[in-house]
Protein backbone atom coordinates (compact mmCIF):
# COMPACT_ATOMS: atom_id res chain seq x y z
CA UNK A 1 0.00 0.00 0.00
CA UNK A 2 1.16 3.35 -1.03
CA UNK A 3 2.28 5.70 1.95
CA UNK A 4 1.58 9.63 1.87
CA UNK A 5 5.01 10.45 1.90
CA UNK A 6 5.02 8.27 -1.61
CA UNK A 7 1.84 9.33 -2.98
CA UNK A 8 3.00 13.27 -2.37
CA UNK A 9 6.11 12.21 -4.33
CA UNK A 10 4.60 10.89 -7.05
CA UNK A 11 1.98 13.72 -7.67
CA UNK A 12 4.92 16.63 -7.33
CA UNK A 13 6.89 14.38 -10.13
CA UNK A 14 3.91 13.98 -12.42
CA UNK A 15 3.10 18.02 -11.62
CA UNK A 16 7.03 18.69 -12.75
CA UNK A 17 6.77 16.69 -16.05
CA UNK A 18 3.24 18.16 -16.91
CA UNK A 19 4.83 21.76 -16.31
CA UNK A 20 8.05 20.70 -18.33
CA UNK A 21 6.01 19.66 -21.12
CA UNK A 22 3.58 22.39 -21.60
CA UNK A 23 6.41 24.75 -21.46
CA UNK A 24 8.38 22.54 -24.27
CA UNK A 25 4.71 22.25 -26.32
CA UNK A 26 4.82 25.09 -29.00
CA UNK A 27 2.13 27.65 -28.44
CA UNK A 28 -0.26 28.54 -31.19
CA UNK A 29 -1.35 31.80 -29.69
CA UNK A 30 0.61 33.91 -32.55
CA UNK A 31 -2.34 32.43 -35.05
CA UNK A 32 -5.01 33.08 -33.21
CA UNK A 33 -7.75 35.89 -34.81
CA UNK A 34 -5.42 35.32 -38.53
CA UNK A 35 -7.09 35.21 -41.55
CA UNK A 36 -5.09 33.05 -44.36
CA UNK A 37 -5.35 35.87 -47.54
CA UNK A 38 -2.94 33.13 -49.75
CA UNK A 39 -2.05 29.66 -48.93
CA UNK A 40 -1.05 28.70 -51.87
CA UNK A 41 -4.27 27.79 -54.11
CA UNK A 42 -5.77 30.59 -55.62
CA UNK A 43 -5.67 34.49 -56.06
CA UNK A 44 -9.25 34.78 -54.83
CA UNK A 45 -8.52 37.86 -52.54
CA UNK A 46 -6.08 39.69 -55.17
CA UNK A 47 -7.03 42.86 -57.14
CA UNK A 48 -4.95 44.63 -60.09
CA UNK A 49 -4.60 48.19 -58.58
CA UNK A 50 -4.72 50.08 -62.08
CA UNK A 51 -8.04 48.97 -62.68
CA UNK A 52 -10.13 47.07 -59.74
CA UNK A 53 -9.86 43.77 -61.70
CA UNK A 54 -9.19 40.44 -60.51
CA UNK A 55 -5.65 39.76 -60.74
CA UNK A 56 -4.86 36.85 -63.41
CA UNK A 57 -4.42 33.32 -62.25
CA UNK A 58 -1.02 33.47 -63.22
CA UNK A 59 0.34 34.90 -60.37
CA UNK A 60 -0.07 31.50 -58.25
CA UNK A 61 2.87 29.67 -58.62
CA UNK A 62 4.98 26.82 -57.40
CA UNK A 63 6.65 28.70 -54.68
CA UNK A 64 3.63 31.28 -54.19
CA UNK A 65 2.27 34.72 -55.43
CA UNK A 66 4.70 36.28 -57.42
CA UNK A 67 3.05 39.42 -58.38
CA UNK A 68 5.78 39.88 -61.81
CA UNK A 69 4.37 40.08 -64.61
CA UNK A 70 0.72 40.40 -63.38
CA UNK A 71 -0.58 43.38 -65.34
CA UNK A 72 0.05 45.39 -62.51
CA UNK A 73 2.51 47.57 -60.54
CA UNK A 74 0.65 46.39 -57.03
CA UNK A 75 -1.05 43.31 -56.05
CA UNK A 76 -4.03 44.46 -53.59
CA UNK A 77 -5.44 42.94 -51.58
CA UNK A 78 -9.34 43.24 -52.64
CA UNK A 79 -10.15 45.36 -48.99
CA UNK A 80 -8.86 48.23 -47.55
CA UNK A 81 -8.05 47.87 -44.11
CA UNK A 82 -7.27 50.18 -41.01
CA UNK A 83 -5.14 48.83 -37.94
CA UNK A 84 -3.78 45.05 -38.63
CA UNK A 85 -0.62 42.46 -38.62
CA UNK A 86 0.43 41.50 -41.88
CA UNK A 87 2.21 38.43 -41.47
CA UNK A 88 4.00 37.01 -44.24
CA UNK A 89 7.03 35.35 -46.21
CA UNK A 90 9.28 35.77 -49.35
CA UNK A 91 11.38 34.81 -51.17
CA UNK A 92 13.51 37.28 -53.58
CA UNK A 93 15.29 36.64 -57.18
CA UNK A 94 18.73 38.13 -57.79
CA UNK A 95 18.84 41.47 -57.75
CA UNK A 96 14.78 41.69 -57.48
CA UNK A 97 13.33 44.69 -56.38
CA UNK A 98 9.99 44.61 -54.35
CA UNK A 99 8.34 46.47 -51.79
CA UNK A 100 4.81 46.09 -49.91
CA UNK A 101 2.54 49.09 -49.62
CA UNK A 102 0.39 49.72 -47.13
CA UNK A 103 -3.02 52.01 -46.39
CA UNK A 104 -2.90 52.79 -50.19
CA UNK A 105 -6.04 55.90 -50.66
CA UNK A 106 -5.99 55.53 -54.71
CA UNK A 107 -4.97 51.99 -55.65
CA UNK A 108 -4.05 54.23 -58.96
CA UNK A 109 -1.82 56.08 -57.50
CA UNK A 110 0.00 53.56 -54.49
CA UNK A 111 3.72 55.63 -54.52
CA UNK A 112 2.14 58.90 -53.29
CA UNK A 113 -1.16 58.00 -51.27
CA UNK A 114 0.22 55.24 -49.19
CA UNK A 115 3.33 53.87 -47.18
CA UNK A 116 5.90 51.21 -48.87
CA UNK A 117 7.95 48.58 -46.58
CA UNK A 118 10.98 48.09 -48.51
CA UNK A 119 11.77 44.54 -49.53
CA UNK A 120 15.22 44.57 -52.18
CA UNK A 121 18.10 42.25 -53.00
CA UNK A 122 20.33 44.49 -51.00
CA UNK A 123 22.69 44.21 -47.70
CA UNK A 124 22.08 47.95 -46.87
CA UNK A 125 20.80 50.13 -44.09
CA UNK A 126 19.75 52.92 -46.17
CA UNK A 127 16.20 54.55 -46.89
CA UNK A 128 15.78 52.29 -49.81
CA UNK A 129 17.07 49.55 -48.23
CA UNK A 130 14.55 45.82 -47.07
CA UNK A 131 12.35 46.38 -44.08
CA UNK A 132 12.91 50.83 -44.95
CA UNK A 133 9.76 52.88 -45.02
CA UNK A 134 10.74 53.88 -48.33
CA UNK A 135 12.08 57.17 -48.89
CA UNK A 136 10.86 58.08 -44.79
CA UNK A 137 12.60 55.62 -42.58
CA UNK A 138 16.16 53.61 -42.46
CA UNK A 139 15.51 50.19 -40.55
CA UNK A 140 18.10 50.22 -37.81
CA UNK A 141 19.32 46.62 -39.21
CA UNK A 142 19.62 44.58 -42.59
CA UNK A 143 17.95 41.13 -41.17
CA UNK A 144 17.27 39.49 -44.36
CA UNK A 145 18.57 36.72 -46.11
CA UNK A 146 20.47 36.45 -49.16
CA UNK A 147 18.19 36.12 -53.00
CA UNK A 148 16.63 32.62 -52.81
CA UNK A 149 16.12 31.85 -49.49
CA UNK A 150 12.49 32.77 -47.43
CA UNK A 151 11.98 35.46 -45.14
CA UNK A 152 9.54 36.02 -42.41
CA UNK A 153 8.12 39.54 -41.99
CA UNK A 154 5.67 41.14 -39.56
CA UNK A 155 3.85 44.10 -40.00
CA UNK A 156 2.02 45.59 -37.45
CA UNK A 157 -0.18 49.22 -38.39
CA UNK A 158 -2.23 50.63 -35.27
CA UNK A 159 -3.36 54.10 -35.57
CA UNK A 160 0.04 56.59 -36.84
CA UNK A 161 2.37 54.09 -35.70
CA UNK A 162 4.09 51.19 -38.07
CA UNK A 163 6.31 48.72 -37.43
CA UNK A 164 8.04 45.91 -39.35
CA UNK A 165 9.59 42.74 -38.10
CA UNK A 166 12.03 40.66 -40.23
CA UNK A 167 12.73 37.04 -39.40
CA UNK A 168 12.60 37.69 -35.35
CA UNK A 169 13.98 41.37 -35.60
CA UNK A 170 12.17 44.28 -35.26
CA UNK A 171 14.06 46.43 -37.76
CA UNK A 172 11.78 49.85 -38.28
CA UNK A 173 8.91 51.90 -37.14
CA UNK A 174 7.33 54.90 -38.50
CA UNK A 175 5.59 57.21 -36.61
CA UNK A 176 3.45 58.96 -38.98
CA UNK A 177 2.09 62.42 -36.97
CA UNK A 178 5.87 63.45 -36.78
CA UNK A 179 5.60 63.72 -40.63
CA UNK A 180 3.84 67.11 -40.56
CA UNK A 181 5.68 68.91 -43.08
CA UNK A 182 5.03 67.99 -46.55
CA UNK A 183 8.83 66.83 -48.23
CA UNK A 184 10.07 66.89 -44.85
CA UNK A 185 11.39 64.04 -42.50
CA UNK A 186 11.52 65.12 -38.80
CA UNK A 187 15.21 65.70 -38.78
CA UNK A 188 14.53 68.91 -41.76
CA UNK A 189 16.17 66.65 -44.31
CA UNK A 190 14.38 66.09 -47.43
CA UNK A 191 11.55 62.93 -48.65
CA UNK A 192 9.62 62.14 -51.68
CA UNK A 193 6.25 63.27 -50.52
CA UNK A 194 6.61 66.71 -51.19
CA UNK A 195 2.74 67.58 -52.17
CA UNK A 196 1.29 66.36 -48.68
CA UNK A 197 2.28 65.77 -45.29
CA UNK A 198 2.60 61.80 -44.03
CA UNK A 199 0.70 62.83 -40.79
CA UNK A 200 -1.94 63.45 -43.09
CA UNK A 201 -2.00 60.02 -45.02
CA UNK A 202 -5.17 58.00 -44.39
CA UNK A 203 -4.83 55.67 -41.94
CA UNK A 204 -7.10 53.11 -43.70
CA UNK A 205 -6.73 51.41 -47.17
CA UNK A 206 -5.39 49.23 -49.67
CA UNK A 207 -2.18 46.66 -49.16
CA UNK A 208 -0.48 44.83 -51.66
CA UNK A 209 2.78 43.52 -53.46
CA UNK A 210 5.05 45.75 -56.06
CA UNK A 211 6.28 44.43 -59.28
CA UNK A 212 9.42 46.34 -60.09
CA UNK A 213 10.47 44.15 -62.60
CA UNK A 214 11.84 40.91 -61.39
CA UNK A 215 10.53 37.85 -59.64
CA UNK A 216 9.82 37.51 -56.39
CA UNK A 217 7.41 35.33 -54.28
CA UNK A 218 5.24 35.61 -51.63
CA UNK A 219 3.68 32.76 -49.37
CA UNK A 220 1.57 32.01 -45.95
CA UNK A 221 0.04 35.84 -46.28
CA UNK A 222 -2.19 36.42 -42.77
CA UNK A 223 -3.55 39.42 -41.85
CA UNK A 224 -5.56 40.11 -38.45
CA UNK A 225 -7.55 42.96 -37.61
CA UNK A 226 -6.63 45.20 -34.34
CA UNK A 227 -9.68 46.37 -32.79
CA UNK A 228 -10.82 49.82 -33.99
Amino acid sequence: MATLTNLLHRGAVLGLLAATTMAAAPRDEASQDFTTLFDGSDADHWINNSNGEPIASSVVQEDGLNPHGAGAYVVLYKEPVKDFVLDFEYKLSPGCNSGVFLRVGNPKDPVMTGLEVAIDDTEGTGFHDSGAFYDLVRPEANAQKPAGEWNHMTITARGPIVTVELNGERVSTIDQSRFATPGKRPDGSDHKFRDVAVADLIQEGYFGFQDHGQDCWYRNVRLKKLDQ
